[in-house]
Order: C-alpha cells, then sequence, then structure tokens
C-alpha cells in the first residue's frame, strides 16, 4: 500500500511534463508556420480598376506580397482603400493559401478638366477631380470649362452628367456655363462641329436626340451651327467656311 501511494505523484508528474512539452512543440510549430510561405500573402489581386492604376491601390492598401496573411485585418485595408479619392467602394477577402483579393468600385466619371497644374483631371460624379495618369484626354465624356465648382449649377451638371451613357456624350467635346435667365442655361461643343445651347435640366431628355437633330440639320441646311434645345428646339447655320469655335479636341 505505501508503494501504491508513492507511484502517483510520479505519474501525474509525467503527464504534466507532456502537456508542457506538447505545447511547447505546437507553438514552436505555429511559428514555423506562420514564417513559412504559406503563413504569407503571395499575391495580391486587384479587379475593378479604371482611372485608378495596380500600383497605387497597392500602396494605399498597405499591403505588401511576404505579409502575414493570418494577420492582415481586411476591414483596415479596405478604410485605407477608400481614402482614395476616385474609389466608391471596396471588398477585400482572403483565399488560403496566399492570396489577397480587392475587388474596387470607383465614382462614375461626369467629364473631364484641366487641373491647376495644367494636367488633366477626371470630374467625379460627387464632383471632386481626380488625376489621370495619361496627358491627354479620353474622348468618352467632355472637359468643363470656365464652371464655378462650388455652385449648385455645378453640382447639378457632375450628376446629371455621370447618370447619361458614354454612347451619348461620345460626340460632346466641351461644355460651358451660358446663364441667362436660366442659371442652368449651358453650351456644348461637339466634335461633329455644332454649337448646342440647352439646359442642365434638359439634357437627359435632348441628349439621345442630338444624332437625330444633327443629321437632319446637315440633311437640311448642308452645313452644321448652332442648335437650341430648349422648351422648343431650333437651329441656324453657321456663316460659310466659319469654324465651331471650341478649346476642346
Amino acid at each position: 500500500m505505501p508503494a501504491l501511494k508513492a507511484g502517483k505523484p510520479k505519474k501525474r508528474g509525467s503527464r504534466r511534463l507532456i502537456l508542457l512539452l506538447l505545447f511547447f512543440f505546437l507553438i514552436v510549430f505555429a511559428y514555423l508556420f506562420f514564417q513559412s510561405s504559406l503563413g504569407k500573402i503571395a499575391e495580391i489581386r486587384i479587379t475593378g480598376t479604371d482611372m485608378t492604376t495596380q500600383q497605387q491601390l497597392t500602396a494605399a492598401s498597405g499591403v505588401q506580397v511576404g505579409d502575414s496573411f493570418f494577420l492582415l485585418k481586411k476591414e483596415e485595408v479596405e478604410k485605407r482603400l477608400l481614402t482614395v479619392p476616385a474609389v466608391q467602394s471596396v471588398r477585400v477577402w482572403k483565399v488560403f493559401p496566399g492570396v489577397l483579393n480587392m475587388e474596387v468600385k470607383e465614382y462614375t466619371r461626369a467629364g473631364y478638366q484641366l487641373g491647376k497644374d495644367g494636367s488633366p483631371e477626371a470630374v467625379l460624379a460627387d464632383g471632386r477631380a481626380y488625376k489621370l495618369t495619361d496627358k491627354g484626354f479620353p474622348s468618352d465624356r467632355p472637359i468643363l470649362t470656365g464652371w464655378k465648382q462650388d455652385g449648385a449649377e455645378w453640382k447639378e451638371l457632375v450628376q446629371a452628367l455621370a447618370a447619361i451613357p458614354e454612347e451619348q456624350l461620345s460626340d460632346i467635346s466641351e461644355i460651358k456655363p451660358f446663364p441667362n435667365v436660366f442659371p442652368d442655361r449651358i453650351k456644348l461643343y461637339t466634335r461633329s462641329q455644332f454649337e448646342v445651347i440647352t439646359r442642365i435640366a434638359l439634357l437627359k431628355d435632348k441628349l439621345p436626340q442630338l444624332p437625330y437633330f444633327t443629321s437632319e440639320f446637315k440633311r437640311k441646311n448642308g452645313t452644321t451651327g448652332i442648335l437650341t434645345l430648349l422648351e422648343q428646339d431650333r437651329g441656324i447655320p453657321f456663316p460659310s467656311a466659319s469654324v465651331v469655335p471650341s478649346s476642346a479636341p
């Protein structure tokens, strides 16, 4: 009986030692795993970019290949990406092993403008500007010139243009304010060599009809001219050999 009593503490001590060794090896295994290639980001995939670049978004995310895969918090990455002016929303998720996905949705472009330093900028749907990486202006949307960007008409214009399909704006090279009794009256210059006077409030109704107006005007007059598209639509030809004045390409 005394011999049996002396053996029990020894058995409990052996179990405790085994548990400590097991815990130690688990820590070592976890450390080695996190330090291995399986525990690191091996690839960063970014989709949905148009104005922004892969390099710019990667830099803004604060994440690099080789960073910890498991310790990365996607909510923090999303917050950092939303600081890029062109990014409206973003979704970040991880795929094991080692892939970090960033799905970006950019603000719709309303048009373009020249920045203070003379470089081309995209005007976003919320009225903010975003500097373009290319030196030239794309031809999908018009250049906006002469606008006071703290005015109500500016906000109304960019919201209206952002909602208009690209194909309806492809012929419009430039838009300027042209107010009278209507503070939202504007003048449009087209690449087909027309001047168009209308109002911001009428853009969504008049622009789909513009190809018809210009083709009919040319058919009847044999030249281009000034179209006034307001409550009533009318047009007058330019004098012969006249060139539509426009600073936009």
